[in-house]
């Protein structure tokens, strides 16, 4: 029985392989693992279009990718094939769902508001290149199997993330202004969350009422303002407690704006069911 297209592909080839390494960079890949049927993804996947186009129905929406698109998906989204050319080609990173809470890792989380609704941007050329150059080093990683492989390809995936967001961020065609509204708080909230875990702030940097802005942000992200807030300097904080070996408690948290020590470890706890030092030492 001649085997169907679908069957050969890398995701359905290497689940082990992605659950081990954790994170796996696949070339040459012409479609989705379920072929016509629909897909729901168990991990994070990163596809960057080279040549040819897929349409896609992603939930309930049509989107597509193509030569110089990158698409990121988060895991349990459904994605069905629509049509697609015959020279289509991409390259993936899987990201296994275990490393989804790794500290180093928490921009994934971060950026979730944005990619979700939006999964897919166009790259200019120079774009393309420094994205493809990235991958490239994580190529280079698994030809050669250096030493400390997950945490090397954990860096080179947090900066692949970073550079895409910072070239994403004026391309979306974000006409409705309640949108404008949530990407300006995001962008805020990265620059004042050390000094400022108030909603009323960050609505006033909005011109909107708090009442307004809270309702805004909820409708747009499916979460409270206070919740990005709260998350934003969770995020930061395991971070810094998982590689700042170096520095104590009570320096982290004067970086982040609490005035004692206590005062930190009460809000850490509050929102991760751990002290700062229990999370640190379960590392």
């Amino acid at each position: 029985m001649k085997k169907k297209p679908f069957d050969t592909h890398p995701m359905n080839l290497y689940p082990q392989k992605i659950k081990e390494e954790g994170i796996v960079v696949f070339d040459n890949v012409k479609g989705l693992p379920s072929g016509d049927e629909p897909f729901v993804s168990p991990d994070y996947v990163i596809c960057i279009g080279h040549r040819g186009r897929i349409e896609l129905m992603y939930d309930d929406i049509t989107d597509y990718s193509e030569q110089h698109t990158v698409g990121v998906i988060f895991p349990n989204h459904r994605l069905l094939k629509v049509d697609k050319t015959d020279d289509y080609s991409a390259t993936l990173i899987v990201v296994g769902a275990s490393l989804l809470n790794d500290p180093i890792l928490q921009i994934i989380n971060q950026l979730r508001y944005r990619y979700e609704p939006h999964p897919n941007v166009k790259l200019d050329r120079h774009e393309y290149k420094m994205i493809t150059s990235v991958v490239e080093g994580m190529r280079e990683i698994t030809r050669l199997q250096l030493p400390d492989y997950r945490m090397l390809m954990t860096r080179l995936l947090e900066f692949l993330l970073r550079l895409l967001s910072h070239y994403r961020k004026n391309k979306l065609n974000e006409t409705h202004a309640d949108k404008r509204v949530t990407a300006r708080f995001h962008s805020d909230l990265a620059q004042h969350f050390r000094e400022h875990r108030d909603v009323g702030f960050y609505a006033e940097k909005a011109c909107l009422s708090t009442k307004h802005f809270s309702a805004v942000v909820k409708q747009e992200t499916g979460h409270t303002a206070a919740y990005w807030i709260h998350h934003q300097v969770v995020v930061e904080a395991r971070m810094l407690l998982h590689i700042r070996q170096d520095l104590s408690v009570q320096a982290i948290a004067d970086m982040l704006g609490f005035e004692e020590q206590a005062t930190f470890s009460r809000y850490f706890r509050r929102e991760t069911g751990l002290s700062p030092t229990e999370f640190r030492n379960s590392q």
